[in-house]
């Protein structure tokens, strides 16, 4: 039996990198896409930039205000989001005859079987990140393994935009760090 290829592709802080991307008064600054400050709400997501004070998902806003009053706090475009990601998903479907979708913004591929980029899933996890970037303007991080837990711990080492790869013989030794 072959032994599978399997790429975990997750985009990075996704519905907050949608906003930066069609705003320039978000980019390079702490943005929080979810309820204002003074409102029940929660972070849906938030930019690296917010992430820097300790913001992550399902935080209040009002803490994540107190955390960072400078934050710029938006509502989400989920329609806008949804748009993205079905020209992400159009990518992975030229990659893989297999996707498992696991929301907008993470899939599973197996490429087990795919003979592009002369059948390396590394080769084809670097094609993919960078058709999403060119089509989207958005950063994706990739994982590649045998196996999709360890793809999904792969994909992630090295974020934002990274690309991480557990070979078969490294797989135990990456499960010891795990635990």
């Amino acid at each position: 039996m072959k032994q599978r290829k399997i790429i975990h592709v997750d985009m990075d802080a996704f519905f907050a990198s949608v906003e930066q991307r069609d705003n320039s008064d978000y980019r390079n600054k702490p943005l929080i896409v979810g309820g204002q400050p003074n409102s029940r709400g929660v972070v849906a997501a938030c930019s690296y930039e917010a992430r820097v004070f300790g913001i992550h998902s399902a935080m209040s806003c009002a803490q994540a205000y107190k955390r960072c009053p400078s934050a710029i706090f938006v509502p989400p475009r989920f329609e806008v989001y949804q748009q993205a990601s079905k020209q992400i998903r159009e990518i992975f479907w030229r990659y893989a005859i297999q996707v498992e979708p696991l929301s907008l913004d993470e899939a599973y591929l197996d490429v087990t079987y795919t003979a592009l980029c002369d059948g390396s899933a590394t080769k084809m996890a670097q094609a993919i990140k960078k058709e999403i970037l060119a089509k989207t303007g958005l950063v994706a991080s990739a994982g590649v393994s045998y196996n999709k837990f360890l793809a999904k711990i792969a994909s992630d080492i090295n974020k934002p935009d990274g690309l991480f790869v557990v070979r078969p013989e490294e797989g135990g030794r990456l499960l010891l760090l795990c635990l």
